[in-house]
């Protein structure tokens, strides 16, 4: 038994294929992680400090801006850490907070991307209504329950891993998953693996039936619309359909990699599509919705263009 709970700590041993550039490995995560901070930092001053920006569409988008944050933050400083170091070892105990934040990560976002599906549709189907089905209060519960479905389901599936004693401590991987932490049990995990397609099948089909009978009901309205609402239904869906494709592809990529026998490609290449749904979609979400949508590219322009003209009234007086 004592064999059994020896492990308290794993090697993430994918880190030894970035030996080679680790440095500029470091930097581009660095520069990258910094971009994720500032983009999203900024989106989110934005909304909150802009009384007009307080409707439904931008305190969803303010949403997925903080779980930008929230994803990328449980994952660069550990990589940069372990780069910068050359330690690749990692406790248990850390591993285990990776695997919730991550995971709950990827699922408050798809949650949050289903609901801003849910009011495209709503906006552009029942446009005199919309006010009235998107009331603050209702908004408020679909963001309450975005975040809060994804952290208690994942957390109830969680408590399986998190009471398993682990035989090996090899992550081929630069971060902890749950699947390949799982992999390690001493013991046999069959109703782990059978559970977590339950859980997985409750946190992808619902939002994603929710996305698709959205945008089937957007694509009938204007079907018999005129071209120039046609023309405006197109913009006001095309960041979050951007969004959508951008966080299914990064979720393929991983899951792929993750379940079946890549060796086909190199190793290095897995390593960055492992990494793709959690570095690239809060990047370019915020930059998306940053410059697409006027009113939010309006009050950023009018906030730093005021930051500059404070710092520049400074600089003269002095």
């Amino acid at each position: 038994m004592e064999n059994v709970s020896a492990v308290t700590s794993f090697i993430l041993t994918a880190y030894t294929e970035l030996e080679d550039h680790r440095y500029l490995y470091f930097i581009l995560l660095l520069v990258l992680y910094v971009l994720i901070l500032l983009v999203n930092s900024g989106l989110i001053v934005v909304i909150c400090i802009e009384r007009g920006l307080h409707g439904p569409m931008y305190l969803f988008i303010c949403n997925l801006a903080v779980n930008g944050v929230y994803g990328s933050t449980s994952l660069l400083p550990p990589m940069l850490g372990h780069l910068l170091s050359q330690n690749y070892e990692i406790s248990r105990t850390f591993c285990l907070l990776q695997i919730f934040c991550l995971h709950s990560h990827a699922s408050v976002d798809l949650n949050v991307l289903a609901v801003m599906g849910y009011d495209r549709y709503v906006a552009i189907c029942h446009p005199l209504h919309y006010h009235q089905l998107m009331s603050h209060r209702k908004v408020c519960t679909l963001i309450a329950l975005s975040w809060s479905h994804a952290h208690i389901l994942f957390g109830l599936f969680f408590i399986l891993t998190v009471q398993r004693t682990f035989c090996a401590a090899i992550i081929e991987k630069v971060f902890c998953a749950n699947f390949e932490l799982v992999k390690l049990s001493c013991f046999e995990t069959s109703f782990q693996n059978r559970v977590g397609f339950v859980v997985a099948f409750l946190v992808i089909v619902p939002q994603l039936l929710m996305i698709l009978f959205s945008y089937a009901q957007i694509l009938r309205i204007c079907l018999f619309a005129s071209k120039e609402s046609q023309a405006k239904a197109f913009q006001t869906c095309t960041p979050h359909l951007v969004a959508v494709i951008n966080y299914s592809v990064g979720c393929f990529f991983e899951v792929t990699q993750s379940r079946f026998n890549m060796s086909h490609i190199p190793y290095k290449a897995r390593i960055f599509l492992s990494l793709y749904y959690l570095i690239i979609p809060p990047l370019f979400n915020a930059i998306i919705y940053g410059i697409s949508i006027q009113a939010i590219r309006a009050h950023i322009v009018k906030l730093f263009s005021g930051m500059k003209n404070k710092l520049i009234t400074r600089m003269i007086m002095k």
